[in-house]
This record gives C-alpha cells, sequence and structure tokens, in this order.
C-alpha cells in the first residue's frame, strides 16, 4: 500500500472513530436525558394547593389508584399523574382542537389546522369556562394545577420535546375544555361529510339512485325496536343506463386493485352492551364496552381509579379518562356502570345561504334587511416559518364549508357549536344510583352526541342519548335545505325530555353498534348522520340472545367473536363462480376454489379462506360500482362509495342482474364476476406470498405507531412503536380490528362487582418509552387474555403532600 492511501486509511479511520464517539456521546446523552424525565412512581413530593395528602399508587401494569380527602385533591393527582404519564399526548389533543399544532411541528401541519381553527374552539373553551359552575370549575383549576406541578416535577422535559427542540407550554384551564372538543372533532368532526355525500348522489344520479344506495333503513337492521324496512328498488334504465354512457366512462372500469380495503367504512365507532341482571350470574347488570378510533402511542385513555370519601363512606370511581381532562369517561361508580358509542346521530345541517346580487350578502327570514357574510381571519403560528393567516366566512348558521352543483354556498349549523356542547357535567355520572337517573342526566350532558348503554346493581339497563340534539322544524336533515321562509330550520336544541331512550327492555339485551338504534318517530328525531350497516350489530344481538346466568367473561366472548358470517354468502357465490369450466386449465382459479372450500369462518390469523373471501368482495364490488359512481366522483373528486351503506343494495345487483347497471366492459354479470375472480388473484400476487400462505393476519398486521415514528431513525421508531402482530378481527363482527385501528379499550363490569371485570387496552399506561408500562398490557389485548377491571396490588406508590 502507498503511504498516500495509508494515510487516507488513518485519516478515514480517525473520522469514524469521532464519528462513533460523537455518536456515543449524543446517544448517551439523549438516554440520560430521556431517564431524567421518566415519571417519579415513589416517595413524597410537596404540592400547593392540597387539602390534605393525596396517594398514587400504580399497580404492575401502571394503572393508577387515586386516593385523595376531597374530589379536587383527587382530581389535582389525576393532573399530576397524566402530566407526568402522557403530557405531550395532552398538549397535542388541546392543539388539535384549537388549530395549533403547526406552532409546534411545523408547516406540515398547516391543512389540520386550517380544518379545525375555522370551529373557534379555543374561544368556545373560554366562553363555556366562564359558564361552568363552581363545583365543577374547582375540579378543573385543582386538575390545572396538578398537571403544571406534575409537568414541572420532571426531571427534564417529556422526550418528544428533545426532538421536537421545542419547550411545553403550561396547562390551561381551558385546555382541559379543548381535549373534549379534539374527542368531538375525533368522533364527529366530519359531520357534513356525510350530507356532502348524500348531496353529491342526489345532484349527480337523482332520488331514486340516493333512496336505493343510501337507504335510511334496511331489511337486516338489527334495532332495539326490531324495525327493518324493504330495500327500494334499484334506480331504472330512465335514471342510470350504463350500457348507453358506456363511451363517457373512464377506461379503467372499475379495474383498480387495492384489496383489501382498509379505509372502507372505517370511521370511529364501537360496540357497547348490556345485559339485564335476570339474566347474570350475579344478578347485577352487565355492561360491555370497546370504543373504536385509530390506534397509536400512547393509546387514548388512560386507566384510573380515583377514591375519596363521602357521606361516611368512600367513592370509588373506575374506567378510562382521557389525559387533559379531569374525568372518568366509560367505566362505573360501583352502582351504575356505563359505556359508550358513537351515535351516528345527525347533528349537523348544511344550510343553503341565499345569496342576492352582492356575493357578501344574503337573506335571512325575520331580518328585513340582508345580512353580510362575516369575514374572520385567523392567525397560525408555524414552527421555523412565518405566521400563516387564514381567512374564513361565516353566516348567522355556521361557516360556508361547501357550494351545491349550481354554486350556492352551504353553511354548516351543528351542534359542536353550540355553547354547552362540551362541558364537564359529565362528573355527575360518578355519584348516579340507577339507570333512570343516569338517563336523566345523559341528555343534559356537554359531549359528543353518543349512545350510552348503562346498567346498575339492581339489574336495570337502558340505552340513550348522551350529548344534544338539534330540534329540526320542517325536514329531515339529510340533504342541504335553504331556511328562507322559516318553516324548515332549527327550533333551538332538542329538549332533554323528549330524546328517545330505552329503559328495562322485556328482553333485557341492549347492544349498540353504530347502527340505527330506533325506527319510527325516535329515527326522525335522531337523524340520519351515517349509520354504519348491521351485521356487526345482528352479531352482538344474536350472540346476547342465548347468554343465561351470564359472567364477564362470556360478554367478553362476544366482544371477542370473529365469526365471518357477513361474508358466509360471498363463499358460497365464489364457489359458485368457480364452476369446472371457469376453473378448467387455470391452476390459479383451481387452487383458489380449493382454498376458499376449506372456509374457516372466522377472521382469523392464520386464515387463507377469509382473506380470500373478503378480497373478492372488494373486488366485485370495485367492478360493479365504480362505473354506477364514476359521475359522483367527476362532480367531487373527494366522493368515495365505500362510506355509503352498500352491501344489501351490492347484494341485490347481483341477484337481480340488471343489465342497465352491469359495467359496460362486460357483457354479462358471470363475465364480470369471473374478472372479479382474476382481480382477487392478482391482488394477492403482486406480495409475492403463494396463495396457501396468503393469509388474514399477513395482510392486518399492527402498525400502531408513535406521533414522532417518521422524524425518527428506524431504529428508534422499532423501540417507540407496537410490535407488528398479526391481528385477528376485521370491520363487519364485533370484533373490530385493521393495523391501526379497532378497539382503543375494551371492558366487561357489572356495578357492585368491579373485582369480576376484565379490561384490555392497545399500549400502555405510560408514555415515556423507558417506562416499564410502555408496553405492559398490550400482548393481552392483542391475544384477548382477560385481565382485572380493577387495578392491582399498588407495586408503587407516590404521596402528594400539601
Amino acid at each position: 500500500m502507498s503511504p498516500a492511501a495509508s494515510k487516507r486509511l488513518r485519516l478515514l479511520a480517525r473520522a469514524l472513530g469521532l464519528l462513533l464517539l460523537l455518536g456515543v456521546v449524543g446517544g448517551s446523552w439523549f438516554y440520560f436525558r430521556m431517564r431524567s424525565s421518566l415519571p417519579r412512581l415513589d416517595g413524597e413530593v410537596a404540592v400547593a394547593g392540597l387539602a390534605g395528602a393525596v396517594t398514587i399508587e400504580r399497580d404492575a401494569l401502571g394503572v393508577t389508584t387515586i386516593h385523595g380527602v376531597n374530589r379536587a385533591d383527587v382530581s389535582r393527582g389525576l393532573g399530576w399523574a397524566h402530566a407526568q404519564d402522557r403530557f405531550f399526548q395532552m398538549d397535542l389533543l388541546r392543539r388539535v382542537a384549537a388549530g395549533e399544532v403547526a406552532e409546534l411541528v411545523g408547516a406540515r401541519a398547516l391543512p389540520l389546522d386550517r380544518g379545525n381553527r375555522i370551529h373557534g374552539f379555543r374561544a368556545r373553551a373560554r366562553d363555556q369556562l366562564a359558564r361552568t359552575p363552581a363545583a365543577e370549575r374547582a375540579v378543573i383549576e385543582a386538575y390545572t394545577a396538578g398537571v403544571n406541578a406534575g409537568l414541572a416535577a420532571l426531571g427534564a422535559k417529556p422526550f418528544e420535546y428533545l426532538v421536537l427542540r421545542t419547550m411545553p407550554q403550561p396547562w390551561r384551564d381551558e385546555d382541559s375544555l379543548l381535549v373534549g372538543y379534539a374527542m368531538l372533532l375525533e368522533q364527529q368532526g366530519d359531520a357534513a361529510s356525510h350530507e356532502r355525500l348524500l348531496l353529491t348522489v342526489r345532484e349527480t344520479l337523482g332520488l331514486d339512485a340516493l333512496a336505493f344506495f343510501s337507504p335510511v333503513a334496511g331489511p337486516r337492521d338489527a334495532a332495539l325496536d326490531g324495525s327493518t324496512a324493504p330495500l327500494p328498488p334499484p334506480p331504472s334504465a330512465r335514471v342510470i343506463d350504463l350500457r348507453k354512457t358506456a363511451a363517457k366512462l373512464s377506461a379503467t372500469g372499475g379495474a383498480k386493485l387495492a384489496f383489501p380495503d382498509f379505509d372502507e367504512r372505517e370511521l370511529p365507532g364501537s360496540n357497547a352492551f348490556a345485559l339485564a341482571g335476570a339474566h347474570t350470574a350475579s344478578g347485577a347488570a352487565l355492561v360491555a364496552d370497546d370504543m373504536h378510533f385509530k390506534l397509536g402511542v400512547p393509546g387514548t385513555w388512560y386507566r384510573a381509579s380515583l377514591v375519596w370519601p363521602e357521606a361516611g363512606g368512600e367513592r370509588r370511581v373506575t374506567g378510562v379518562t382521557v389525559p387533559g381532562a379531569p374525568v372518568v369517561v366509560a367505566g362505573s361508580n360501583g352502582r351504575v356502570a356505563w359505556g359508550l358509542t358513537n351515535s351516528f346521530a345527525d347533528t349537523s345541517d348544511l344550510v343553503v345561504v341565499p345569496i342576492g346580487i352582492s356575493p357578501d350578502l344574503y337573506r335571512v327570514f325575520g331580518h328585513e334587511m340582508a345580512l353580510r357574510i362575516e369575514e374572520k381571519h385567523e392567525t397560525i403560528a408555524v414552527k421555523g416559518a412565518k405566521p400563516v393567516t387564514v381567512d374564513y366566512r361565516w353566516t348567522i348558521w355556521g361557516p360556508i364549508v361547501a357550494a351545491d352543483a349550481d354554486g350556492h354556498p352551504l353553511a354548516q349549523r351543528w351542534v359542536g357549536h353550540e355553547p354547552g356542547a362540551i362541558s364537564f357535567n359529565l362528573l355527575a355520572f360518578e355519584t348516579v344510583g340507577t339507570t333512570a337517573e343516569a338517563v336523566a342526566l345523559a341528555h343534559r350532558t356537554g359531549i359528543p352526541t353518543l349512545n350510552i348503554v348503562l346498567a346498575d346493581a339492581a339489574g336495570d339497563i337502558a340505552w340513550t342519548i348522551a350529548g344534544r340534539l338539534p330540534k329540526r322544524v320542517g325536514y329531515d336533515g339529510r340533504l342541504p335545505l335553504a331556511w328562507t321562509f322559516g318553516d324548515r330550520r332549527w327550533d333551538g336544541l332538542l329538549p332533554p325530555d323528549d330524546v328517545p331512550a330505552v329503559l328495562a327492555p322485556a328482553s333485557g339485551r341492549i347492544w349498540s353498534a353504530n347502527n340505527r338504534q330506533l325506527g319510527g318517530a325516535a329515527r326522525a328525531t335522531l337523524g340520519d348522520g351515517g349509520y354504519m350497516e348491521s351485521m356487526r350489530a345482528a352479531q352482538i344481538r344474536d350472540g346476547l340472545a342465548t347468554l343465561e346466568r351470564a359472567t364477564p367473561r362470556d360478554l367478553l366472548a362476544v366482544q371477542l367473536d370473529d365469526r365471518a358470517l357477513a361474508l358466509e354468502r360471498w363463499q358460497k357465490l365464489l364457489l359458485a363462480v368457480l364452476t369446472p369450466e371457469v376453473v378448467a386449465g387455470k391452476s390459479d382459479r383451481a387452487e383458489l376454489r380449493a382454498l376458499g372450500e376449506k372456509w374457516e369462518g372466522r377472521a382469523s390469523v392464520d386464515s387463507v379462506s377469509y382473506r380470500l373471501v373478503r378480497t373478492f368482495r372488494g373486488a366485485v364490488a370495485r367492478r360493479v360500482l365504480d362505473p354506477i359512481f364514476e359521475p359522483c366522483v367527476e362532480a367531487d373528486p373527494s366522493f368515495t362509495w365505500s362510506r355509503l351503506p352498500y352491501e344489501e343494495p351490492l347484494w341485490a345487483l347481483l341477484q337481480a342482474k340488471p343489465a342497465h347497471l352491469l359495467n359496460p366492459k362486460f357483457s354479462t354479470w358471470d363475465a364480470l364476476l369471473v374478472t372479479a375472480v382474476d382481480d382477487t388473484l392478482a391482488n394477492i400476487a403482486k406480495e409475492n406470498t403463494p396463495l396457501a400462505r396468503a393469509t388474514w393476519g399477513r395482510a392486518n398486521t399492527a402498525h400502531i405507531v408513535h406521533p414522532l415514528a417518521r422524524a425518527l431513525p428506524a431504529w428508534l421508531t422499532f423501540w417507540l412503536n407496537m410490535p407488528a402482530d398479526p391481528l385477528p378481527g376485521d370491520a363487519n363482527m364485533p370484533r373490530v380490528q385493521r393495523p391501526d385501528f379497532g378497539a382503543s379499550e375494551r371492558f366487561v363490569v357489572s356495578p357492585g362487582h368491579e373485582a369480576e371485570g376484565i379490561f384490555h387496552m392497545p399500549g400502555g399506561q405510560s408514555g415515556h418509552p423507558l417506562s416499564p408500562f410502555y408496553r405492559a398490557g398490550h400482548a393481552a389485548w392483542v391475544r384477548g387474555e382477560p385481565t382485572p377491571f380493577l387495578p392491582g396490588k399498588a407495586e408503587h406508590t407516590l404521596t402528594l403532600k400539601p
């Protein structure tokens, strides 16, 4: 080796050594800074403002039990625990609601902030805080003080702020209300999109098509009152004739291959159901709840058991809290237990704004003069860039969010903008004693408009709507209308006593799975906010029907039911399509048939037949529905028919085989179905996976990641994210599960018998990757193994002293 080359090698070695040293030093610094920000688990800490000592106990999973001498002190302790374990999550929630995320992470969050700032939720939170009763205000103020004390007591700022190179900002009382608004956005933030979807169908394809493809009620509904309705007839050739419009359709004609289609009807939902005491082993009623959200790290919920003295005894409330709020959202107070699901009641209407000669003036019933559209200007701070000013146009009804086909502005009237839409009177659930009391309280509660399923220690069960509903006059709210003449309007909010409810049903069973709950006048009152199809609800209903002397494990079995009952007819159809003539000379089709015949009937991780049948169903839906709805996509590029309840209409078309609704690429419906078989094979082939190894678990693999995963090296994201486990379950069955969507918690409990209850949660209790509780309990959620509802033996005890 020449001297010059030897010198270069020495220089390279020194440079690499220096880089390695810098990497070790930098990594060590980051590691020790992270360790400094670990939550404190044991010992004593002085905290100002306490009336007495507060103990924060953590069990082997990190689940907290907080004891205090009064409710305000317990709230202060909960704020401390939330801040120590989950402050970054809390910060994101308040910023999402306020439209202030770009200030923390930069310009990539501007689209999110633009979409949310329109609502003015920070100002609404301040207004609501000023109206909050003194007792609730005291709980909020104590919580805020606890949050800021817990944040200040960390040895270093939470690690996320190290990555983002910024400082966490103190918590404010109004921020807890913003967390409530963030949950409102999570569950019902796209409330106007369903109405826009229906509007596009009506304007493009007509009312007959709307009635068929989005029926208000269907033949296989699973409503609590048993109401069903026949499916309307398909639109006639006079309305839609694909044979005549073939030349206008795109060349693809439904040839997209995007299966499994993981965004299909992937909307925030839940399961909640109850069994009256007459059908349980203990004689007390049982309630089960699993709320479905997009899954991330840390998870949505923070488990807590809150304990304080009351009337010579002890009040204990156990369940799930949202980091950032001082209230148990779902759980049990020892006498009443409750679970929640997204109601999909219609809480939002689009109002056609009657513009006159000037585009800035519009007419309003009861006003002699035209009103001027208000221009609102919002300035969004952006990390690392100049602030961005966004303009919004507001009417007396709400913000202008869209326009109809004729260019008329559409303003959104939304319950979420009403005073009191979000408040903390949910705190009163901590002391209710019966389902009847809880129903009356639910109608006055300031939370997103949800189904609430209730059970009490005496054995009674109930269902109703928690949150507020509009009182419509003169129309049903499904489609945008003008309110020009005053005959169609909102007459404020629905009086609490008029909210539909079901108490002590004769069957002793209640179920809710985001489906239509009631028919008749009650359905008209609730409206149609885009109910989910009833396959999941029907499976839960039928699972409850046979239970007697039930225990929590029996209801857990219903929650974990991954039987593919909704796909049974599709499996039969697949085999019917694969006739000997179709299979002849096609080894891949023959193999598909052989695997399809081995029908396990479950969305289990090792099932091949489930995945194949599911993919076939998706392929058929694309081939049939893409050309029908292509005009809707041309009218509105955001339109997607997968947001419609299309299962029953699609199956009806396959049975009737109307020529005018057949994809023009095919001469017969049988030819379309054979092509869907080949689409299924092509979709699996893209993975380079042998057909016999194409299990559902390979497609349905967990992707539960930390929000900063994209900003960090791959080795760190592996450390931050949950394991990529294959997951059983799917959308149209009780065990709802997608790679990053599904049960954000799962519990079964009987009030007064909490020690027998069961709980699961993805992720762990702590948001700190070095905490022993970062992943604790996650494996049980993946496997569906029962773990206790109540916290276990205290492994750590921290005392907050005045």
